[in-house]
Parts: structure tokens; C-alpha cells; sequence
């Protein structure tokens, strides 16, 4: 003989304790369907240069770029920005690399006034550390060439490469590691990228010219051809044209207190790379500078 058990009715509030949790069950379920949409690379950008040496991968949400004896090539973003932030995960060309540049990098396009912030990866021979070089143009003038080697195999694994920039310093990270830092001295009279919109670039080129160790090696096209990958692409700024409120909005994140200086984790990681790792600062370079640049003498 069964027993039967007798069920107990749900009381009110438990049945809005069911409700009230399906309902966070849901939301929380169609956040993360949100949240994991990728950005493609054609939602924000075009080739610019030879778009059969571009392929698509992973569904668009990545990018191969080639380098051949034919041709290099590039892509920019549809829009320009007026500060903000940029960000990419790069993998760079493995094995011998020399005399290949990897460039990424924001451009007002406005010929001898423009401003530019320049990520370059220099490309060198098998087992030898890769070079970043990286450049700031402020109203047509640059020359601010800084150089450090990579404390880890670029070419091995994809890592992150950041630009900020607001109305108080350009910070260019890897992985989060601050870099360098470009500040606004404007008070004393230094110019500053301010008030051109800035696209976003890429290219992958030869410039054995110039490249490794100043061009004494040339690339090896026995190697060719030469690839290097990009995914995870994120814009975070002021589109332009648009609202000119944007721009000058303090509560814009990257406008926050606390992305107006590196706080003291980051100021010990930026001396740190500065002291082990950089091989080229135009500051002290005193063949082409005997008197060292105003933005260094201020405190860049």
C-alpha cells in the first residue's frame, strides 16, 4: 500500500521569492548572451591596402595580415575619436622577422599638422627580443621616438596593446603595463594632441631600411611569407563628428580621477620597464638633441 504525501501549498511570498528569482535567473542568462557578442572587424574597420594580403578568421572577430614579396598591407577604422581608448590583441610574425614592421597606431590624417600616437613593432632576427617603438606627433611635430624590448616572445601568444588618451596624458600599455607616458604641458607652452579627431591604423610592411638595428638586417623573403594576427578589437572614445558635450565630459570613464595619473602599482611597473628594458629615449640622445626637447626638460 502506498502513502500518499500531502503537499503543502506554497504561501504567497514564497511564490514572489520563485518569481523574483526566475526573473534574476533570466537576466542574469540574457546578460551574458549580450556580453559574449564579439565585435567583428567589420563592424568598426575597412582595409585601406591590399585587401588579399587582409583574411578573416574566426567568424570576422579576428584578422590575419601578410607580408610578401607583392605586397604588405593596412586597415583603419570607419570613424575617428577624440580621446578615449583603443585596444587590440596582436600576435607578431614568429621565427626571423627582420626588417618587418607591425605598426599600430592612431592618425589625425591632416598631413604636416597632424597628430599621431604610434605603436611599432620591430621585427628582428630568429632569438633576439622584439622591439616596440613607439613615437607621439603633437601639431605636426614628432621625433619623439622611444624604444624598448619586449620581456616576453610576442610572436608565441596574443597580448594587449593600449592606448589612452585624455585631456591630462597619452599612456600607451602591454598588457596593462604602462609603457610610456606622454603628459599635457600645454601650460608650458608644449603642444599637445588635443583637438584633432583621431583614426585608428594598422600596417604590416617592410622597412629593412631602417628597421633592425637600423637597417643593417635586411629581411629574409626565403621566410616570406610573413603573418601576424589581431582579435579582440575595442574602441572606447568620442565619435566625431558627434556631440561636442562629448568631449568635454568629466564623467566620460576614461575622463575618471583615476586614469589621470598611474596610481602607485603602475608608476612601479612603468620604472620598472623603463629601468630594464629601453634601449632608445630621444631624451637623452644628445647627437640629435644637445639640448635636451622642451616636453623632457618639463617632465614628460
Amino acid at each position: 500500500m502506498h502513502k500518499t504525501m500531502a503537499i503543502k501549498p506554497i504561501s504567497l511570498k514564497q511564490t514572489s521569492f520563485i518569481l523574483v528569482l526566475h526573473f534574476l535567473t533570466f537576466s542574469i542568462f540574457y546578460t551574458v548572451l549580450v556580453s559574449a557578442r564579439f565585435s567583428t572587424f567589420l563592424n568598426d574597420f575597412h582595409v585601406t591596402w591590399s585587401d588579399s594580403h587582409i583574411k578573416q578568421i574566426s567568424r570576422g572577430t579576428a584578422i590575419q595580415l601578410t607580408l610578401d614579396q607583392n605586397s604588405g598591407c593596412g586597415f583603419a577604422s570607419k570613424n575617428k575619436y577624440l580621446f578615449g581608448r583603443v585596444s587590440m590583441k596582436i600576435k607578431l610574425i614568429p621565427g626571423d622577422s627582420a626588417g618587418t614592421v607591425t605598426a599600430f597606431y592612431m592618425n589625425s590624417d591632416t598631413d604636416t599638422v597632424r597628430d599621431e600616437l604610434d605603436f611599432e613593432f620591430l621585427g628582428n632576427r630568429t632569438g633576439q627580443p622584439y622591439t616596440v617603438q613607439t613615437n607621439v606627433y603633437a601639431h605636426g611635430k614628432g621625433d619623439k621616438e622611444q624604444r624598448i624590448n619586449l620581456w616576453f616572445d610576442p610572436a608565441a601568444d596574443f597580448h594587449t596593446y593600449s592606448i589612452l588618451w585624455n585631456h591630462n596624458h597619452v599612456v600607451f600599455y602591454v598588457d596593462e603595463v604602462p609603457i610610456r607616458v606622454y603628459k599635457n604641458n600645454e601650460a608650458k607652452g608644449i603642444p599637445y594632441p588635443k583637438f584633432q579627431p583621431m583614426g585608428v591604423y594598422s600596417t604590416l610592411w617592410e622597412a629593412d631600411d631602417w628597421a633592425t638595428r637600423g637597417g643593417i638586417e635586411k629581411i629574409d623573403w626565403s621566410k616570406a611569407p610573413f603573418y601576424a594576427y589581431y582579435k579582440d578589437f575595442d574602441i572606447e572614445g568620442c565619435t566625431m563628428p558627434g556631440p561636442a558635450s562629448c568631449t568635454s565630459n568629466p564623467t566620460n570613464w576614461w575622463e575618471g580621477p583615476e586614469y589621470l595619473q598611474l596610481d602607485s602599482y603602475q608608476a612601479r611597473k612603468y620604472r620598472w620597464v623603463r629601468t630594464n628594458h629601453m634601449t632608445y629615449d630621444y631624451c637623452t640622445d644628445k647627437v640629435r638633441y644637445p639640448v635636451p626637447p622642451p616636453e623632457c626638460r618639463a617632465g614628460i
